[in-house]
C-alpha cells in the first residue's frame, strides 16, 4: 500500500493538526480536528467583502476575543452573537478563488483554519446586492432628458441595524511611482475607496431615493459602487458587514460640465482616450481568434464560455451588442496583457463583426473576469475591464457620436486562424471513441490513463467499477465511476459518481456547488450548470466534460490543436490517423481489427501507477478495491454477450437500438440486462456525434469591407458564401460585382471601388484614341494595351480608373 495514494494532498497544515479532507470518512483524524479544521457558512462571498461568514462548530462566550486573518495578511476582528456563534466578515479583495482564513481566540495563536470562495461581483448572491432601480437612468443621468430621483432597494433583513448609511465608493488605478514595476509587478495599484455618503442615519427600510448633485471635487472618480452599512459604523469603515451595488459608471455624480453639455464632455473624453490607446501596448495581436460559428463557440468549452450579458438561453437580451443572439468570452486572458476576447453571433449562427454592425463582439484590454495572479491592474476582476473598456464605450458610444473611434480600437476578431478542438469520449460499458474517431470497447476494472501528455503535463485518468444490477447482482462488465485530471501545477480535480449523483473534488476535498455554478481554482475552472453536468477547463484550453445519463457516466475530453502528436493513452494519439490509436505505453501499435481479448490486453497496459494516481481514496471500499492494484487481473469481462432471440429485452432493444451507435446500445442492454443503460449509452453516443458535427472545421476567407460610396449585400465570410457590391447613385463600380469565398480561403474577383463620374469604357469614343480591350473597367499591373495610333502603352500601377474631366488616372506612359 502506497501511503501517497491515500493522503497525497494536504489542504493546509496547522501547528498541531493536519486538516486532511479524507480523514473524516476514514475515521483517522487527529484529536483536535473538529476544533482546528473548520467550515464557513455561507462558503462564498463577493470579492468586495462585507459578508458575515459563520464559523461552524465554534461556539464562544459573547465576550470572547475573535480574530480572523485572511490570506495570512489581512487581519480583522470577528464578532460573536448572543448565541455564541462566531463570525468572520469577508474583507475587500481584488481577486477571486479560494481564500484561506486563520482564526484566533486569544489574539496570539491562529490555530484554526477554514476557507471561503471569493467570487466575481457579477456572480455573487443577488440577494445581498443593492439594486439600482432603472439602471438605464443611473447610467445616463445628466444626459439630455435624463434626470429626477434615483432609487435603490435592498433586503433590509440582511443589515443588522435599524438605521443605515448609504455611501459612494469609487474605483481607480493609481501609479505606484518610479520604483514600481520591478519583478514583473504592475506599476499601477488598484484602489476602491470611500468618497462620500449619499445619506446618513436613514431608516433601514429597504429603499432610498435621492436627487444627486454634481461633485466637481470628485471628478477623477468615474466608476464605483453604492455601499450600505449600519449607521453605528464610521464613514468608510473597511471590512464591516455591508451590502454593495453592482459596479457602474458614475454618470449621476459627474461634474457640472457633464450636465451642461454631456455630448461635448463625452466627445472630449473619447478623444483623450484615443490618444492613450494610440500609446498603449498592442493587445489585439495576442488574442485567440473567434470560432467561426455559434455551434463551434458553444462546443469549445475549454476555451470559450457564455457571456451572460448576451445569452441565447435567457432570451438573447444583448443591450451592448444589438442584433446578436449570443456572445461568448475566451475563458483565459491573454498571457502578456491579461486581455479578453469576446465573440458574438447572429440568430443564424454566423460570426458578427463590428465592421458590419455594432452588434459584433468587442475584445477587451482587460479581461472582464480578471486573470491570475489578480489583485494588480489590469488583472483585477471586473474593475479593470470597466475602467479600460466600459468607460470608453460610454464616452464614445453611449454619450456621444464617436463610436467609430471606439470600434477602431476594439474591432471584432475574425476566425481565419481558429482551429476547433478534437474530442474523444468514453461512454457506457466502457466504449471508447478516440480523438481520431476509432471505436472500440475495453471492459477493464481499475484505474487507467485516458490522456497523458508531457505537453502541458496533462493527465486525465479514469476509474471503472463492476456493473451492479438493480437486484445487487454483479455482472461481467464495467462502467466509469470517476475521472481525475490535472495540468502542470494546477489543482487536481476529480469528478466521481457518489450516491447516484456527480461529486466534484478539489485536491481530495469535496467542492460545494450549492451557492456557485462556476469556480475559479488554481490553473483550472469548474462549471456545474446542473447536477448532471460538470465541465472542467484548463489553462491550455483542454476541457473535460462529465455527463450523468440515467445513472451512467460519460466523459468527453476536448484538446486544442497544439496537442497534435503529443497524446497517448486510451483515447489514442491525436493526429488524424486511426492506424496508431491503439498504441501501447511501449510504443507498439495494436491493429484496430484485433480480437476483443487482444484489445483488452492493450487497455490493461494503460493502468496508472501508484505514484501517478490523481484519485482520492477516502473510504474503506476505495482503499480495499484500488490501492493494492490499478488493474484487476482477476476480472475477465464478457467480450461477446450472447443474444437470445427469445430474451425478454430483445424486442424492445431492437426498437431502441437503431442507427448510429446501435452496436454499443445493444451490447450494454444485454450485458446489464437494462434498457435504461442501453438508452444512456445511445444518448451519450448521439451527443458525441452532435459535438463532432458542431466542431467540424470550416474555411473562412476573412471580412471584406463595404466600398466607400457603395453597398455590400451579405455578412457571411465562410466557404461558399457570396457577397454582392453596388455603388450609390452618381458613382461607378470598378472591380467585381460579386465575390465568392473559395475552399482555399481566398475570394474570387477583385475588391470593388466606387468612383464618381463615367467609366473609362464610356469615355473611349470621346477621346482621341480608343481602347480595343476593356476588362470590367479594372486593370492589372503589367497588362499591355493597344491604341489607334499604334503606340504601345503599359500600366505602371495596380489600379487605373476614370476621374473627373474625362481623364485616365494615373495617365498612360509610353
Amino acid at each position: 500500500l502506497n501511503p501517497n495514494r491515500v493522503l497525497s494532498t494536504v489542504t493546509f497544515v496547522l501547528e498541531d493538526c493536519s486538516c486532511r479532507p479524507a480523514c473524516v470518512s476514514l475515521k483517522n483524524c487527529c484529536e483536535d480536528y473538529k476544533q482546528s479544521c473548520l467550515q464557513l457558512a455561507p462558503h462564498s462571498s463577493c470579492m468586495l467583502g462585507g459578508r458575515a461568514l459563520r464559523v461552524l462548530g465554534l461556539v464562544l462566550h459573547p465576550g470572547s476575543q475573535l480574530h480572523c486573518r485572511f490570506k495570512g495578511e489581512i487581519e480583522r476582528d470577528g464578532f460573536i452573537d448572543a448565541e455564541g456563534h462566531a463570525y468572520c466578515v469577508s474583507p475587500l479583495l481584488y481577486e477571486t478563488g479560494w481564500i484561506t482564513v486563520d482564526i484566533s481566540t486569544d489574539g496570539k495563536h491562529f490555530d484554526r483554519s477554514a476557507e471561503f470562495l471569493s467570487v466575481h461581483p457579477s456572480k455573487a448572491d443577488r440577494a445581498f446586492e443593492v439594486t439600482l432601480v432603472n439602471s438605464t437612468q443611473w447610467q445616463h443621468y445628466g444626459t439630455p432628458n435624463v434626470g429626477g430621483q434615483l432609487k435603490m432597494t435592498w433586503n433590509s433583513s440582511l443589515i443588522r441595524a435599524d438605521r443605515i448609511n448609504v455611501e459612494l465608493w469609487g474605483y481607480r488605478e493609481v501609479d505606484r511611482g518610479a520604483a514600481a514595476g520591478a519583478n514583473g509587478s504592475s506599476s499601477l495599484r488598484a484602489e476602491l475607496s470611500y468618497l462620500y455618503s449619499v445619506g446618513r442615519n436613514l431608516p433601514n427600510s429597504g429603499g432610498f431615493s435621492f436627487i444627486p448633485e454634481p461633485k466637481d471635487d470628485y471628478r477623477p472618480w468615474e466608476l464605483g459602487n453604492i455601499r450600505i452599512i449600519s449607521s453605528a459604523e464610521s464613514d468608510g469603515a473597511r471590512d464591516v458587514e455591508a451590502l454593495w451595488s453592482a459596479g457602474h459608471v458614475l454618470a449621476w455624480h459627474l461634474e457640472q460640465s457633464f450636465r451642461d453639455d454631456s455630448s461635448a464632455w463625452a466627445r472630449r473624453k473619447c478623444l483623450q482616450w484615443e490618444v492613450l490607446e494610440e500609446k498603449a501596448p498592442d493587445f489585439l495581436s495576442e488574442l485567440v481568434d473567434c470560432p467561426c460559428t455559434l455551434a463551434q463557440a458553444r462546443a469549445d468549452t475549454g476555451r470559450f464560455h457564455t457571456d451572460y450579458s448576451c445569452n441565447i438561453e435567457t432570451g438573447s437580451v444583448c443591450s451592448y451588442h444589438p442584433g446578436s443572439a449570443h456572445c461568448v468570452r475566451a475563458i483565459q486572458a491573454s498571457p502578456v496583457h491579461g486581455s479578453g476576447q469576446q465573440c458574438c453571433y447572429d440568430g443564424m449562427g454566423a460570426l458578427m463583426v463590428t465592421g458590419d454592425s455594432f452588434g459584433g463582439g468587442t475584445p477587451d484590454r482587460a479581461h472582464d473576469w480578471g486573470s491570475p495572479p489578480y489583485r494588480e491592474p489590469p488583472r483585477v476582476p471586473g474593475y479593470s475591464h470597466w475602467l479600460y473598456d466600459v468607460l470608453s464605450f460610454c464616452y464614445c458610444c453611449l454619450w456621444s457620436d464617436l463610436c467609430q473611434i471606439y470600434l477602431k480600437h476594439r474591432p471584432s476578431s475574425e476566425c481565419r486562424k481558429y482551429q476547433p478542438p478534437k474530442a474523444g469520449v468514453v461512454l457506457g460499458d466502457p466504449h471508447f471513441i478516440t480523438f481520431d474517431g476509432l471505436k472500440y470497447t475495453f471492459n477493464g476494472r481499475g484505474e487507467y490513463h485516458l490522456v497523458s501528455s508531457p505537453h502541458r503535463e496533462l493527465s486525465v485518468q479514469a476509474r471503472t467499477e463492476q456493473v451492479k444490477l438493480h437486484n445487487g447482482t454483479l455482472v461481467k462488465a464495467t462502467q466509469l465511476c470517476s475521472v481525475a485530471m490535472k495540468e502542470k501545477t494546477s489543482d487536481s480535480v476529480e469528478v466521481r459518481l457518489a450516491d447516484g449523483r456527480l461529486q466534484v473534488l478539489r485536491n481530495q476535498q469535496v467542492l460545494p456547488f450549492t451557492e456557485q455554478r462556476w469556480m475559479d481554482l488554481h490553473g483550472v475552472f469548474v462549471f456545474v450548470p446542473c447536477p448532471e453536468n460538470v465541465t472542467v477547463s484548463f489553462s491550455s484550453g483542454t476541457a473535460v466534460e462529465v455527463r450523468l445519463l440515467e445513472g451512467t457516466m460519460a466523459v468527453t475530453v476536448l484538446l486544442p490543436a497544439e496537442f497534435s502528436n503529443r497524446t497517448q493513452g486510451l483515447l489514442g494519439v491525436m493526429n488524424s490517423d486511426q492506424a496508431d490509436d491503439l498504441m501501447t505505453p511501449l510504443g507498439e501499435v495494436v491493429p484496430a481489427d484485433s480480437t476483443p481479448g487482444e484489445i483488452f490486453t492493450f487497455g490493461a497496459g494503460w493502468n496508472i501507477s501508484n505514484k501517478s494516481s490523481l484519485f482520492t481514496y477516502d473510504s474503506e471500499y476505495l482503499l480495499d478495491s484500488y490501492t493494492s492494484w490499478s488493474h484487476d487481473t482477476t476480472f475477465v469481462p464478457n467480450f461477446s454477450p450472447p443474444e437470445r432471440p427469445d430474451g425478454p429485452l430483445v424486442s424492445d432493444m431492437s426498437v431502441l437500438c437503431s442507427g448510429e451507435g446501435a452496436d454499443f446500445c445493444k451490447y450494454d442492454t444485454l450485458v446489464a440486462g437494462s434498457l435504461s443503460m442501453g438508452n444512456a449509452t445511445l444518448r451519450a453516443y448521439r451527443s458525441h456525434q452532435a459535438l463532432e458535427k458542431a466542431l467540424q472545421p470550416v474555411v473562412s476567407c476573412g471580412w471584406l469591407t463595404t466600398p466607400k460610396n457603395g453597398k455590400k449585400d451579405g455578412t457571411r465570410y465562410l466557404e461558399g458564401d457570396a457577397l454582392s457590391f453596388s455603388c450609390d447613385e452618381g458613382y461607378t463600380r470598378h472591380g467585381s460585382a460579386e465575390r465568392t469565398c473559395l475552399d482555399d480561403g481566398t475570394w474570387t474577383g477583385q475588391q470593388p471601388q466606387c468612383v464618381r463620374g463615367q467609366s473609362c469604357a464610356q469615355l473611349k469614343s470621346k477621346i482621341n484614341w480608343s481602347v480595343f480591350r476593356i476588362e470590367d473597367s479594372y486593370y492589372t499591373k503589367g497588362t499591355s494595351w493597344s491604341f489607334a495610333n499604334q503606340m504601345a502603352y503599359r500600366l505602371q500601377t495596380a489600379h487605373m480608373f476614370c476621374i473627373q474631366h474625362k481623364r485616365l488616372h494615373p495617365p498612360l506612359e509610353n
